[in-house]
């Protein structure tokens, strides 16, 4: 027998206990047999039937004790009369005994074969193995088990063993199961064989492999952990999908009468010349050419030899993890199997150690791999451990390709929580839809799983090859229905539905759908004329009358939040949200210049918010970050600085990445900017001015209350010329010069002032002009100094001693003064004002 030719024997059992199944065995083996005449033309197939009414094979005729068994077709090469004889199988009457089938297969193939050939021999026993097998002449069954377990190690025989039990409804015939399914395991321990359990049918069209792909290793080496630690270990294709067949061309010019016709259809290309249509280029004279922009830059064999990376064969550690590290859905293309190279123990010892060093410490290994020489392309991926749980099967792992940068793609869809409280499901809902998805659930707790992937065929590929084989025998033939077992995978089960659905019925009640009706296009220009939704008297909160079925095109005074939400939830054009976020903004900045006495500020921090929001929905992190920047570049200075305190206290920050992709900021740089930003550089002085007539007033400077500031620096005069603009219940102006002597490098603050500065005598009601202006001086110490490029320890504030008593103001720095400036230059300014306050007499208040 030819080496990659296998001979199978099917063994099936047709008694009366399967018959409930006996369709779906049917349906499996023919297809079977199908992909054997695609696959494996050259390979040979017997049938028997045990649990027949008859009894028909060459062991009953020679010794006897056989009976119930029939020889339904004879090992030969496979055709389509395998399957016809596979597709209408007689319905038996007697219990099936395995035992007896088993070994007039093996006697099939013995008398086929011989003892000598060492060809693939195969036996595939289908069963549900629920009647006792009747007790042997000599010794024990477990003895006759033994007895054929070493006669088929010896012949090169491989047996697998399909179980098939859907749920019993008795228990009549348990102690014959126990025993029957003892006795089948073993045979997986003393013979080459495998055994397979399923319960339904969708399970048994995929527990017989169809198709047998032969493993082949892509890398026989070693794994070098270090240049002093190497393990030789073999590497196979773990899982790989299973591609579409291609299909040929087929030619129909040969004669109908031709047995011998290949109907083949051979290709050839010619590449001709844009110049001279008629000239044939040669290949040699043809040379790969790649776009770069407008322009093609040819690229020739030799060339891109060069440009190609090659890199030496091998595999790498190149470090270890943690699992929690390496997400799921890193994982890339097929999965492949490391195992220790067979029969080295020490590869064996080695690969053991460290799968399960890996699997106590939670850890992964990141591998460069390289399967062939001349291999163009380096995988990098993760080896994760796989312990083993059989004895004569060692550890091994599984190693899944990890994606490099560019095959990254960062999908991020925001939560429902950021949607609005309209669009949240309410409780009943979030109950019917747990309770929904709960009966869906394929893998429960308290029963087996279901469609599990070692047992579910691919149905797109099954129904193809169905119709094949259908089509080879009469090709005018129309697409059939599905068949019942597909239909399983594909469509839920209709006894299911009906035990659910209550439950069914209840999500549907909770969520009704209703129809999207297609929108009427406008005329040009409609849209310029048709008023905001917020605007409109008649709108409700119902679906029919909402914002969003009524095309918002613009925001209005009543409801901006929702006319913006509107806007950006419209898909009928991509330039909606872009619009949307112009006209939020456009629309916060009226608010702010329009207010008074802060009369809108609640409702420019509500659109604010909004704002915020959408930005982060719609992935536009950038727009909003830039707009916070332009607030506060635009209103710190100014009247409506304290706005930017509001905003402060309302924590809204930019848009950091971990909100959206787009953003260039961490968390803790959004929280920083744009608010108190500006806290580092101002000064913020508490003062408490003293005067004569025990007259006490305390006047706290905050950078919200300056409003407008300027410093011109004359390099001539060594000067600068203060202007400042000081909001204390009304507009305060003044001016002054601060001058930068040539050789104290130091910094003297004059006011000058007028009898019109003068307070009056007694007690203060007010604060005087001069204290104002003073103040607002003050607050642009800070600025001048740096401008000036003055020592900071140096710092003088003098007054002017001509000035009567009465117009003598004294600063006081109390114990919870602070300034934004260096600490020693804060502390030498408080020892100059206390100086001052001892060289000069005052009256403390009362």
């Amino acid at each position: 027998m030819a080496r990659n030719k296998e001979s199978l024997v099917l063994l099936i059992d047709v008694g009366p206990s399967i018959h409930s199944v006996l369709h779906d065995v049917e349906g499996v083996c023919s297809m079977l047999v199908q992909k054997k005449l695609i696959f494996s033309k050259r390979d040979e197939v017997g049938i028997v039937l045990f649990g027949t009414e008859d009894t028909n094979n060459e062991l009953e005729k020679e010794v006897g004790g056989y009976g119930h068994v029939v020889v339904l077709r004879d090992i030969r090469v496979v055709d389509d009369d395998a399957v016809v004889v596979l597709k209408n199988l007689p319905r038996g009457t007697s219990p099936g005994d395995f035992l007896d089938a088993i070994v007039v297969g093996m006697d099939m193939l013995i008398k086929k074969f011989g003892v000598s050939d060492k060809g693939k021999k195969r036996l595939y026993l289908i069963t549900d193995a629920q009647f006792p097998t009747k007790e042997p002449y000599e010794g024990t069954k477990e003895d006759q088990v033994d007895t054929i377990s070493q006669q088929m190690k010896v012949l090169g025989i491989r047996l697998n063993c399909l179980i098939v039990r859907e749920k019993l409804c008795s228990t009549e015939h348990l102690g014959a199961i126990d025993e029957n399914d003892k006795l089948l395991d073993q045979f997986s321990r003393k013979a080459m064989a495998k055994t397979v359990h399923v319960d339904c049918a969708t399970s048994l069209l995929g527990a017989i492999k169809t198709r047998n792909v032969v493993p082949v290793t892509v890398f026989r080496g070693d794994l070098e952990l270090s240049s002093m630690m190497k393990i030789k270990v073999w590497v196979y294709k773990k899982t790989s999908e299973d591609k579409f067949p291609t299909l040929k061309k087929y030619s129909d010019k040969a004669p109908a009468s031709d047995k011998f016709a290949t109907h083949e259809v051979k290709v050839d290309f010619e590449y001709k010349s844009s110049q001279d249509p008629d000239k044939v280029v040669p290949p040699e004279q043809r040379i790969k050419g790649y776009r770069y922009g407008p322009q093609v830059v040819p690229i020739s064999s030799a060339e891109w030899e060069a440009v190609k990376f090659k890199p030496e064969k091998g595999v790498k550690l190149l470090g270890f993890t943690d699992a929690s590290n390496i997400l799921r859905h890193y994982y890339m293309r097929d999965v492949y199997i490391f195992i220790p190279e067979p029969g080295n123990t020490k590869a064996i010892i080695a690969v053991s150690a460290l799968a399960k060093a890996m699997k106590e410490m939670n850890k992964s290994a990141v591998l460069r791999c390289v399967w062939r020489q001349g291999q163009g392309n380096v995988s990098v991926g993760v080896l994760t451990p796989n312990l083993s749980s059989i004895d004569n099967i060692p550890d091994s792992f599984y190693f899944n390709i990890l994606p490099f940068a560019e095959d990254v793609r960062e999908f991020q869809f925001p939560s429902f929580n950021s949607f609005p409280s309209s669009w949240q499901p309410d409780q009943q809902q979030q109950e019917a839809a747990d309770d929904l998805v709960r009966i869906l659930d394929l893998a429960p707790s308290d029963r087996k799983e279901v469609l599990q992937p070692d047992y579910t065929p691919n149905p797109v590929l099954e129904r193809f090859y169905q119709f094949l084989h259908l089509k080879s025998k009469a090709p005018e033939i129309d697409v059939p229905q599905l068949d019942r077992s597909l239909k399983r995978i594909v469509e839920p089960d209709p006894d299911f539905l009906s035990r659910h659905n209550s439950i069914i019925n209840n999500f549907q009640e909770r969520f009704e759908l209703k129809e999207n009706p297609k929108k009427k296009k406008l005329p040009r220009g409609a849209w310029r004329e048709k008023p905001s939704a917020s605007n409109d008297e008649k709108v409700g909160v119902d679906g029919k009358k909402s914002s969003s079925s009524l095309e918002v095109e613009k925001i209005g005074d009543l409801n901006p939040v929702q006319d913006f939400e509107a806007m950006m939830a419209r898909r009928d054009s991509s330039k909606w949200i872009s619009k949307a976020i112009k006209d939020m903004q456009h629309y916060i900045y009226h608010l702010l210049e329009n207010s008074y006495e802060g009369n809108s500020y609640p409702k420019a921090i509500e659109c604010l918010m909004a704002l915020r929001k959408g930005c982060i929905l719609e992935q536009e992190p950038k727009e909003f970050n830039r707009f916070m920047l332009e607030i506060c570049k635009k209103f710190k200075r100014c009247d409506l600085a304290d706005f930017l305190e509001l905003l402060y206290s309302k924590k809204i920050a930019l848009i950091s990445k971990s909100e959206a992709a787009d953003s260039d900021l961490t968390e803790e740089e959004a929280k920083i900017l744009p608010i108190k930003m500006e806290d580092s550089s101002d000064v913020v002085i508490e003062l408490a001015i003293w005067a004569v007539g025990s007259c006490t007033l305390t006047v706290q400077i905050k950078p919200s209350e300056l409003t407008r500031q300027s410093a011109r620096y004359n390099r001539s005069t060594r000067s600068s010329r203060i202007d400042s603009t000081f909001w204390y219940k009304r507009p305060k102006r003044g001016s002054g010069v601060l001058r930068k002597p040539g050789d104290e490098r130091a910094l003297e603050l004059s006011l000058p002032t007028s009898p019109a500065d003068s307070p009056p005598l007694g007690r203060c009601r007010k604060p005087p002009p001069l204290v104002d202006y003073f103040i607002s001086m003050v607050n642009a110490m800070k600025g001048l100094l740096i401008s000036c490029d003055v020592p900071m320890a140096q710092f003088i504030i003098s007054f002017n001693a001509s000035l009567p008593p009465s117009q003598r103001f004294i600063l006081h720095a109390l114990d919870n003064t602070h300034m934004f400036v260096q600490p020693h230059v804060a502390e030498m300014i408080r020892s100059k004002i206390t100086e001052f306050r001892d060289q000069n007499t005052y009256e403390k208040p009362a």
